[in-house]
């Protein structure tokens, strides 16, 4: 029988260390999904996600990026149908906001509402924590921001993060090859040298899915494949 048999069945009791087992299951659930990044560039905000496809699967369609409000998108690593949840839950708080108070939604408030969301949801029988973690990242009033929320409640904004399977080596590589100066493009072609770094195949860019906001469109916009394409052609200079 595991040393932690008691204190694992439930999310509301510690056990005598100190620890939320159900928790930290939730977490390892994330580090077993495949990567997602974002990455913030002077010209606005990168996400990208690497996605195994399916022979007959739909081209185009990606399951882990999502478009919260116009100016903010969401990418996720973990159980993806908990992700569904919080980014419809998302939505709603957006569309909530603008209704009361006539202004655009944070990404800050949003982010802050997903981790409360999920904190709740470590205090209470009956339910488990999320098993996903999310980047939150757009431009509102503030500028450009990135943030990440994980099952335990914890949010956290950065500059480059990647979330997911391999993201320790994956974030070790973007904290060599970031600066905050960088392109768009540059952004973009670093994203698809960081997935490249722990993905199975590395052949073409079927495993990639990317979507970006601009500073001058503030407007969510998934990539095509076309411009995939391009911005790859600069992704070997992070090798």
């Amino acid at each position: 029988m595991m040393a932690s048999r008691g204190y694992d069945m439930t999310p509301t009791m510690y056990s005598p260390d100190g620890r939320i087992y159900q928790v930290e299951y939730a977490i390892e659930t994330v580090k077993r999904g495949t990567l997602a990044l974002g990455i913030l560039s002077k010209d606005g905000v990168i996400l990208a996600v690497e996605e195994k496809p399916r022979a007959l699967q739909t081209a185009n369609v990606t399951q882990k990026i999502f478009q919260v409000d116009f100016h903010i998108g969401v990418a996720a690593a973990g159980y993806i149908p908990d992700a569904r949840v919080q980014v419809d839950s998302a939505r709603f708080f957006s569309q909530g906001n603008k209704m009361t108070y006539d202004e655009s939604v944070e990404v800050a408030t949003v982010a802050k509402h997903l981790a409360d969301q999920s904190h709740q949801f470590t205090q209470y029988s009956g339910v488990r924590p999320n098993g996903v973690a999310l980047i939150i990242a757009g431009i509102d009033q503030k500028g450009e921001s990135i943030y990440v929320t994980d099952p335990s409640g914890t949010y956290v904004q950065y500059a480059a993060i990647a979330i997911g399977s391999g993201s320790d080596e994956v974030n070790a590589f973007l904290e060599k090859h970031y600066n905050n100066e960088m392109s768009l493009e540059d952004a973009a072609a670093l994203a698809i040298a960081a997935i490249n770094l722990k993905a199975e195949n590395k052949e073409g860019l079927n495993h990639v899915k990317m979507a970006k906001i601009t500073v001058k469109e503030k407007i969510f916009e998934k990539i095509s494949e076309s411009e995939l394409q391009n911005y790859s052609k600069n992704s070997s200079k992070f090798s």
